[in-house]
């Protein structure tokens, strides 16, 4: 690493050594005085443990970053498609509850923003692409109560009086169960029609790659076994979303007709004057036409 430094020393220093001010404020803040002037002054990466620490900083802004946009593609398809074929309601309520946990507990616990910003973010596109699904499947209702009821929890989980720093990390790992398990009815889904419908190849590679990366972020910067044993569950089965996506990937949604008469009338072509009889021979069918 020291043949490295000795490379991009000469190469980053005349950048590093004149920073704006916000900017080396910003930088100090992220990544504390002696990290900041061991990675960025003296552009030494001999140094393990701040080098880590600027790793796991850079993938965690990485994350957040990229979350912002992780669901648009999700988002785009069902609107385009004008249908949520392939989603689970379910599983995004699920992870919804979930996520809306996991941001009070790191907010009130004051973590890192860069080890869970990303949760509110993908917590609001969850809460787009829930209300599609909803508005499309013609539940506008059910769509006006899971607002309000997401609304009341959010006030719920933010105020002390409400629920208390206990009580929290109660239900935080609780939010570990149900990050988990809002996977399961996405992997029945699809598992069930035996495709992928709407459902985001990017999104769902995106999330695999987050999990991975907030594996290695909470180990090295949140002390905190619940947030851990979360990260790993989840990846665990955005491994195995991602493993259906690749199955199924040119397999069109089943849509198996309800009964044997709708297949049986699928098959066929009406014709104009000619009805079939239950013997499946074709007549002529009375005309009202006058002769002239």
């Amino acid at each position: 690493m020291e043949a490295l430094s000795s490379v991009l020393r000469p190469l980053l220093q005349p950048i590093t050594h004149n920073l704006p001010d916000p900017v080396r404020n910003s930088l100090v803040s992220l990544l504390g005085a002696r990290c900041y002037h061991v990675l960025l002054y003296d552009i030494n990466l001999a140094d393990a443990d701040c080098l880590k620490l600027g790793i796991s900083k850079a993938l965690g802004l990485g994350i957040i970053g990229a979350s912002a946009v992780v669901k648009v593609p999700q988002l785009l398809k069902i609107l385009h498609a004008r249908n949520g074929e392939g989603i689970s309601f379910l599983s995004y309520l699920l992870e919804t509850l979930s996520y809306t946990i996991t941001l009070a507990y790191n907010t009130r616990q004051g973590f890192p923003f860069s080890t869970y910003g990303e949760t509110a973010l993908i917590a609001l596109q969850n809460v787009a692409i829930s209300l599609l699904v909803l508005h499309y499947g013609g539940k506008d209702a059910a769509a006006a109560v899971f607002v309000a009821g997401l609304a009341t929890l959010s006030y719920a989980l933010m105020t002390e009086s409400v629920v208390d720093l206990k009580l929290l990390g109660y239900l935080q790992a609780g939010a570990g169960v149900l990050g988990v398990a809002s996977k399961v009815p996405q992997v029945w889904t699809i598992w069930q029609e035996g495709g992928t419908g709407q459902l985001s190849a990017f999104a769902v590679f995106n999330y695999l790659a987050g999990s991975l990366s907030r594996i290695f972020t909470t180990l090295q910067e949140v002390d905190d076994k619940l947030i851990l044993y979360g990260f790993i569950a989840g990846f665990t089965l955005n491994a195995v979303i991602a493993a259906q996506m690749l199955y199924y990937w040119n397999s069109p949604i089943n849509t198996k007709p309800s009964s044997k008469t709708e297949r049986q009338s699928s098959s066929k072509q009406a014709i104009p004057g000619v009805t079939a009889t239950s013997t499946g021979k074709a007549t002529n069918s009375p005309t009202t036409r006058r002769r002239g």
